[in-house]
């Protein structure tokens, strides 16, 4: 490690005006940041921490029935409070890491780094949920650019998640023993006016939409809808653990099993 500063600021705006220092940088879980900082990757001189801002705390619906996750919200905190009213995204929050990731870990601090093998990016996208920050909303569709890339632009702070509930879902996922990362996970969404299918743990480009799994059970909801559908494993992650052909296999097996566990 190296000496920086750390600023902790009690509201978003004190938070947007302490980013402007040069240099800075957020901190909400430190989940990924601590060990990047300790690994040299990155050298802020300004830490800016979000753990004190309770406006960007807590789980509740709005008046248009979704789900409004506080971007400093812990996976915790999701997993328990959000049960009665998305169990499909609290099955997914409930089974991030381990205990001590999910009470420190949060759901803006995971979707702004966007790992390509984050479960939350996948829940975000599946349900078509809006991030909302300190300037503006952004539909989720329009919100993840690629690994580690996402629609944020600098001094923009995520302070919230707005969930559609959708009629069913599920999410599957393969765990990567020693990070507890999936190795491929399918977050499957059914609403009204049609089917949401997101992968992650796959692509070279993160989290994305299986736009033909979702046309198949548009038209017919259930399994074997996706017999004879497979993705491309050229522009997967290939690694020490699974070939890109593995991971394409396996994103059509995660998203059926998606699909049988809603019925």
């Amino acid at each position: 490690m190296y000496n920086f500063d750390v600023e902790r600021p009690s509201t978003i705006a004190d938070a947007v005006k302490a980013l402007g220092r040069e240099e800075a940088q957020t901190l909400s879980g430190g989940q990924t940041l601590i060990p990047t900082l300790k690994a040299r990757l990155a050298a802020p001189s300004v830490l800016v921490s979000l753990t004190g801002i309770d406006e960007m705390k807590g789980v509740c619906m709005d008046d248009a029935g979704r789900l409004c996750i506080g971007g400093g919200t812990t996976h915790a905190t999701v997993a328990r409070e959000a049960a009665a009213h998305y169990p499909a995204l609290a099955w997914l929050a409930g089974h991030i890491g381990d205990p001590a990731v999910r009470n420190r870990g949060t759901i803006g601090g995971s979707i702004a780094n966007n790992d390509p093998s984050a479960c939350y990016p996948a829940g975000v996208l599946g349900s078509g949920a809006t991030i909302v920050t300190n300037n503006r909303e952004i539909a989720a569709d329009d919100y993840f650019k690629g690994m580690f890339e996402t629609a944020l632009e600098e001094g923009e702070i995520v302070t919230e998640v707005k969930f559609p509930v959708p009629k069913a879902a599920h999410y599957q996922k393969i765990l990567q023993p020693a990070s507890r990362f999936p190795l491929v996970a399918s977050f499957v969404a059914k609403f009204d006016d049609g089917v949401r299918v997101a992968i992650t743990g796959a692509s070279n480009n993160g989290v994305f939409r299986w736009s033909e799994a979702e046309a198949a059970l548009g038209g017919n909801f259930a399994a074997s809808a996706l017999d004879g559908l497979s993705l491309d494993g050229s522009n997967m992650i290939s690694d020490l653990h699974g070939t890109g052909a593995y991971r394409a296999h396996l994103c059509a097996v995660m998203t059926r099993r998606a699909v049988s566990a809603i019925g």
